[in-house]
C-alpha cells in the first residue's frame, strides 16, 4: 500500500525516542566497583535521577537524526509515573507521512507498548474510515525488544535512561554550559552492551535482525550526554545509538495529562503489514 514506507519511517522515528536502557539488579551488583572512582559525578547524577523519577512526567522537545539525514522533530508530553507513555506532535514531512495526512504535524502516542498515529481516514485497507493507525512495538524492535521497553517497569522512559547513567563506563564532567538559555553542568557517559540490562534486546546487535537495528546499524554501546541544571533536573539529554542521534530538551516537569490509547473502533492496526514491508526492505 502507498503509505507503508511512511509507516516504517514513523515507527523508527517514534521508537528512537522511547529512551534507552533499564539496568537490572544483577547489572547493578556487577558494576558497583566500576563507578567507585567517580563519586562526585555519580552523586550529582543520582540526585537528578531521583528528582526526574519522582516528578513522573515532562513537556519535551525532541529531534532524531539517522545517518546524518534531516532531523525528525517532536514535541509534547512524556509520562512515566504509571507506565511509560507519550503524546507528541511529529513533523509530517520529515517522517515521510504526507500520504497519511495533509496536516503539517501528526499526533503520535505511545501507550502499552504500541504506537498510534492520528491519520486521515483512508479509502481502503486497514485504515479505511479510521482516525488512528496502530503499530505494535514488536514491528520495530522485535518481540524480545518490545517486551524490554514496555510495561510498568518504565524501561523506555527518560527516568530509566537517567537510572542507567550510574552504571555507565567512562563518565566525564565536561563543565558548565548554557543550554536553551539555562546554565547546566554537562556530563557524558558510555554504556556498553554488557551493562544495558533488558534493553540490550532492543538496542544491541544480535541474532534478531529488527527494523530498528537495520536503520541504526545496531548498537554495541550507547553514548549519552546529559546537561543538569537548577534543582537537580535535566535540561537536555542526548543519545547516540549506532547511526542514530536523539536529543531531548526538557521544558517543564510534572502536572501533565494522562496519555490514553484511542478508542479501538477508531483504530486500524497495520502491525503485520509493517513487519512484512520491513522484511522485504531488509531482503533488498
Amino acid at each position: 500500500m502507498r503509505y507503508l514506507r511512511g509507516v516504517v519511517w514513523a515507527g523508527v522515528a517514534a521508537a528512537a525516542l522511547a529512551g534507552t536502557t533499564g539496568c537490572s539488579a544483577e547489572t547493578t551488583k556487577k558494576t558497583a566497583e566500576v563507578v567507585s572512582h567517580a563519586d562526585a559525578i555519580m552523586a550529582a547524577l543520582g540526585r537528578a535521577t531521583d528528582r526526574t523519577e519522582s516528578l513522573g512526567s515532562a513537556e519535551v522537545r525532541m529531534t532524531t537524526e539517522v545517518n546524518g539525514g534531516a532531523p525528525i522533530s517532536m514535541e509534547g508530553t512524556y509520562s512515566w509515573g504509571d507506565g511509560y507513555a507519550y503524546d507528541v506532535e511529529m513533523d509530517t514531512k520529515a517522517a515521510k507521512m504526507q500520504t497519511l495526512t495533509d496536516a503539517p504535524s501528526i499526533r503520535t502516542l505511545f501507550v502499552d507498548g504500541a504506537y498510534y498515529y492520528d491519520t486521515d481516514p483512508q479509502p481502503s485497507g486497514p485504515l479505511k474510515g479510521k482516525e488512528w493507525m496502530k503499530v505494535d512495538g514488536s514491528a520495530v524492535f522485535g518481540e524480545k525488544g518490545a517486551q524490554a521497553l514496555s510495561g510498568s517497569s518504565n524501561s523506555g522512559s527518560p527516568a530509566a535512561t537517567m537510572r542507567s547513567l550510574k552504571y555507565a563506563n567512562d563518565v566525564e564532567d565536561l563543565g558548565k554550559e548554557t543550554v536553551g538559555g539555562k546554565s547546566a553542568t554537562h556530563y557524558r557517559a558510555v554504556i556498553d552492551k554488557d551493562h544495558m540490562g533488558r534493553a540490550k534486546d532492543a538496542f544491541a546487535s544480535g541474532d534478531e535482525d529488527t527494523l530498528f537495528n537495520s536503520v541504526t546499524g545496531g548498537a554495541d554501546s550507547i553514548t549519552m550526554d546529559i546537561w543538569v541544571g537548577a534543582k537537580d533536573l535535566p535540561v537536555r539529554l542526548k543519545e547516540v545509538i549506532g547511526t542514530m542521534t536523539v536529543t531531548m530538551d526538557f521544558e517543564k516537569f510534572g502536572a501533565t495529562a494522562d496519555v490514553k490509547a484511542p478508542p479501538a473502533a477508531q483504530t486500524g492496526d497495520v502491525t503485520e503489514l509493517m513487519k512484512k514491508a520491513a522484511a522485504q526492505q531488509q531482503q533488498q
